[in-house]
């Protein structure tokens, strides 16, 4: 039988002519030289050009990779050897090492040294270590050396081939040859190409030369073996595959041919149209090939790379075949030691023995008595422990029944399968597809057809069921009620129903339905997700995809177990060990650990059996339970979670999600208690306390609430708390807090509601708000005019200095701002009561005093108090009508009998008679009770509140009411000057400048957000 090979083209990238192909052994890369001069570097598993390097202006005839440097050595046309860094592209070195053409180099496998052979017919060694100095000459050809290649077995002999039709064995130590492969059967024209034998148990050479043949050598006893016939022209390169039983030989015929190296029968033969092959390069740890042709470069990937291993989960005996070797190890007790997760284990490999065919399968049986190895279109058994031949037959594909030891089932052919008995033949199944392309073992034998799978029973081989997907590989769980199908890009979980089966089968009705037996097989679950390989452990389906992942299906949920690095394959879990084995295409096997414990409460809780879960779980580790209370919270289960997780994360995040606030409180003091594993500063940090207040809020829990707003900065949120429960001082000590923190518009905001208008006031100045302080201070602090508008003259005048002299000074032009002397008394008078508080219940009533103008009331008050000694006779001379007030305030000179102005009056009044507005018991303090309540009126715990009095033309605030009932400031303001009194300046010989709202105005953009302060 063939090898079954499927062959796949990785790579295909078109280029000059190729005259060298190298693999690097760990990088997807290829290393191609061309005969134009250049090198590149392929990353074939992305189909791209890596690196080019322009080496020279003749051709590269061979590239290297020298891994262990991070190098690759090409030799050239112009007798020169190069080497460069593949890394950082810089030349590590070049010199002439030849006087004719390099055809060759090759790199020592563990020594620092390279062969290079030349069309100067000789051989010479170099020796990187001593700068590549030439340490020894090799003579002895009688024409060009074509290449060189070491021997595998004994790294200190090599061999080479020369157009002088010899094959020569050499000794690194001595410039002569051994021996020469010549005489009968030897080539009758140049060899260009060698190759050694990679295996250790036969001392095989490889010869490839103008006379179209390939010929096995014997190097041990110098025959010829055999001779491979085929091509139509010279052959160019040949090689041993060092994983495949396949010898490859390429033709300036544009064929690459395989040929089988134990039976040398032709297996397949290549040919991508790209002219004339030139190169062969295998990869020693994979079944990857590449080769190098007139018009590019290729690379192939021959067969499955899948190590040809089985894992015994019951006794924890691994086998493995390499090449026609078996061997065995145990992994017992690995569990128990140091193992760290994902690392590599060294195993203790004892030999089985040779096998007759060669293993492109191996897999135990149920019960771990027996291995089976297919090859070549045969199968054999073994014992799994010494190997002995239990039964063979010819079988394209082998699965073992999971009901009996011996019980099995073989593909013959694509119309015949087999089903065996305690290894007898019981039973052809009759087939009602077209061709059976596959076979699958378990609880049910699987026949995949080209587009379904058909379901037998063991016993009888009766049609179950057909199922509409072709799967690449079917899994069964021990108990036979759930399977996998493991499709190209999907799977999909099913439910068997055994009951349904055996009563279909005892009514003899299962073949009945062109379909099957209706409802054995119900879809339970479906995901897009690539199985690579696949267990069941219970009701939790463990399997490793192409993304690099080990994950676990259970309940509809897919978990991750862990991320891999480069593909791994599973080759079981093991309940003894409590740990996951995985192995690579390059034999190392990695373990994880996955406990049994965990996996068996997470299927209890998935069937909702919560008794047998609170059962398990006390012997889940504690190191455990994180993960745990993740599975149980992806299950909806969040309270079990919360009471299982030892996470303090998750323990906030679960708490939150249920509105748990006392314990998500405590779950924050616990992490603000261990100090240095918490940064207090961190956004995250003080997030988790801006949530809890959030929730807290949300609650009513306005304690909280606060308490989380001051731990997290919130600095607005405080604001709010503060000034919604009457906290003066909190709100007071926020204003500074702000301040010092940059945060301007809490800080005004904090002020402004806390009556510190000279505080908002120089906020704006130093955040560089003169004009709008300029104004404030106008509207509710005019003592403080004077000052703020010297500095606003001054900032002014370096942008437009007429604009800042057309700003008029109080203390200057007192006429252009009526009402002054009184705004002044008012402040004062705010300044004395803004510490006093009306109670929020008071509000239905205070309301009313917004309308109150308080100039009014402090100009008619001071007019009644110099009034009322005239109406009782206390004034001994004259009387006069006072009139308006608020137009002619009366003086001591008008009391007299005399004409006064109206400045005189008012100065008398406010400047000389200032007891009468200071009296506690004075009409005035009556007037404004409703604004200026005594302490002593306060109830504790009452929500503070200020009515609010306004002038329509002086536009002044008393006290304001905010949201949060919270005292605001006074404003004491006189209005802005008006047209009429701009042109009284003018006439007055001041200059009139209209100032635009760019220059003296302050808009609400100009304000900004915190950040523009």
């Amino acid at each position: 039988q063939p090898l079954r090979l499927e062959i796949k083209k990785e790579l295909s990238a078109r280029s000059d002519r190729v005259k060298s192909v190298d693999i690097h052994p760990t990088e997807p890369w290829v290393l191609s030289a061309l005969y134009n001069g250049n090198v590149f570097i392929w990353d074939y598993s992305t189909n791209t050009l890596v690196k080019s390097f322009e080496l020279c202006e003749v051709p590269v005839r061979c590239a290297k990779f020298i891994v262990r440097k991070q190098w690759f050595m090409a030799a050239t046309d112009d007798m020169h050897l190069r080497v460069f860094n593949y890394n950082t592209m810089e030349k590590v070195k070049e010199w002439e090492a030849h006087t004719d053409y390099i055809r060759f180099v090759e790199v020592h496998p563990n020594r620092s040294v390279v062969l290079s052979s030349s069309d100067d017919m000789s051989i010479k060694l170099w020796d990187w270590e001593k700068n590549f100095d030439c340490v020894q000459v090799f003579e002895g050809h009688a024409h060009y050396v074509m290449m060189v290649k070491i021997n595998p077995r004994d790294t200190n002999t090599f061999a080479s081939a020369s157009l002088d039709r010899t094959v020569k064995v050499w000794g690194l130590s001595a410039g002569t040859p051994h021996y020469s492969l010549e005489g009968a059967g030897a080539h009758e024209r140049g060899v260009n190409c060698i190759d050694y034998y990679p295996g250790g148990d036969k001392p095989y050479l490889l010869s490839g030369a103008d006379d179209h043949t390939v010929k096995i050598w014997d190097y041990q006893t110098r025959a010829c073996l055999q001779t491979l016939e085929g091509h139509s022209h010279n052959v160019s390169a040949v090689c041993f595959h060092p994983r495949l039983p396949l010898i490859v030989s390429a033709s300036e015929d544009g064929t690459v041919r395989l040929w089988h190296s134990t039976t040398y029968r032709p297996e397949s033969t290549l040919n991508y149209g790209m002219e004339r092959a030139w190169t062969l390069a295998p990869t020693h740890d994979a079944n990857k090939l590449a080769i190098g042709y007139d018009e590019g470069t290729i690379v192939l990937k021959l067969g499955n790379e899948k190590p040809v291993a089985s894992l015994d989960t019951n006794s924890g005996k691994l086998v493995w075949a390499k090449g026609h070797d078996i061997q065995t190890m145990s992994i017992k007790g690995l569990g128990k030691a140091d193992v760290v997760d994902g690392e590599k284990l060294t195993l203790s490999a004892r030999d089985l023995g040779a096998c007759e065919v060669y293993p492109q399968m191996l897999q135990h049986n149920r019960n771990g008595q027996f291995i089976v190895v297919l090859g070549d279109g045969e199968y054999i058994i073994y014992t799994s422990q010494a190997l002995r031949n239990k039964g063979f037959g010819t079988a394209l594909d082998f699965v073992w029944s999971s009901l009996g030891t011996g019980d099995y089932a073989v593909r013959e052919s694509i119309s015949r399968v087999k089903i065996f008995k305690n290894f007898k033949e019981h039973k052809q199944i009759s087939i009602a597809i077209s061709s059976a392309e596959g076979i699958y073992g378990g609880t049910c034998l699987a026949v995949r057809g080209p587009d379904c799978i058909l379901f037998y029973d063991w016993e009888e081989g009766e049609f179950l069921r057909k199922i509409d997907v072709v799967p690449r590989n079917v899994y069964w769980n021990d108990a036979g009620d759930m399977v996998v199908l493991a499709c190209e890009d999907s799977y999909y979980v099913l439910k068997y129903d055994a009951e349904i089966v055996a009563t279909a089968l005892a009514s003899g009705k299962s073949g009945c339905d062109e379909g099957g037996v209706e409802g054995s097989f119900e879809l339970e679950h479906s995901a897009n997700d690539k199985v690579r390989t696949g267990q069941w452990v219970g009701d939790c389906f463990l399997f490793t995809n192409t993304a690099g992942r080990l994950n676990y299906f259970v309940g509809g949920q897919v978990m991750t177990l862990f991320h891999m690095d480069h593909p791994m394959y599973l080759l079981g879990f093991v309940p003894k060990e409590d740990r996951v084995f995985l192995i690579d295409k390059a034999y190392n096997v990695v373990s994880h650990k996955a406990l049994l414990s965990v996996l068996n409460y997470q299927t209890a809780v998935v069937r909702q059996d919560f008794e047998t879960a609170n059962a398990i779980l006390p012997s889940i580790p504690r190191s455990e339970y994180a993960a745990v209370a993740r599975f149980l919270e992806s299950q909806g289960f969040k309270e079990e979670a919360l009471a299982v997780t030892p996470d303090l994360e998750h323990r906030f995040e679960l708490a939150i999600d249920l509105r748990k606030l006392s314990v998500a409180h405590k779950v924050l003091l616990e992490s603000d208690s261990k100090g240095g594993d918490v940064d207090h500063e961190s956004t995250d940090f003080q997030s988790k306390w801006r949530r809890l207040g959030d929730l807290a809020l949300s609650r009513g829990d306005v304690d909280l609430a606060q308490s989380c707003a001051e731990r997290s900065g919130d600095l607005s949120g405080q604001l709010l708390l503060y000034a919604s429960t009457g906290n003066k001082q909190g709100v007071a000590e926020l204003a500074t807090r702000a301040r010092d923190t940059g945060r301007s518009n809490v800080a005004f905001l904090a002020y402004f509601v806390t009556g510190q208008v000279e505080e908002c006031i120089q906020l704006l100045v130093d955040t560089n708000r003169i004009p709008e302080a300029a104004f404030m201070a106008r509207t509710f602090m005019p003592s403080m005019m004077s000052s703020i508008l010297e500095l606003w003259k001054k900032d002014l005048k370096s942008i437009n200095e007429k604009a800042a002299d057309a700003l008029a000074d109080p203390e200057k032009y007192p006429n252009l701002f009526p009402d002054l002397q009184w705004a002044l008394k008012v402040e004062s008078i705010f300044k004395s009561a803004r510490h006093n508080f009306v109670p929020a219940r008071s509000f239905p009533t205070a309301k009313e005093d917004l309308n109150l103008n308080l100039i009014d009331i402090v100009k008619n008050q001071a007019m009644s108090q110099m009034s009322a000694p005239l109406d009782n006779g206390a004034q001994d001379n004259n009387t006069t009508d006072v009139g308006d007030a608020s137009e002619n305030p009366p003086d001591s000179d008008e009391v007299k009998g005399e004409d006064l102005s109206e400045e005189d009056a008012l100065e008398d009044i406010i400047g000389g008679d200032e007891d009468i507005l200071e009296t506690e018991d004075s009409q005035i303090v009556k007037e404004v009770d409703a604004i200026s309540l005594k302490d002593d009126d306060l109830d504790e715990g009452d929500v503070e509140h200020h009515g609010s009095i306004s002038n329509d033309s002086a536009d002044l605030d008393f006290t304001s009411t905010t949201e949060n009932g919270l005292q605001s400031p006074v404003k004491a303001d006189a209005s802005i000057q008006s047209e009429n009194e701009a042109d009284s300046a003018a006439e007055d010989g001041e200059d009139e400048l209209q100032l635009s709202n760019e220059d003296a105005a302050c808009s609400d953009d100009e304000l900004g957000d915190d950040e523009d302060w």
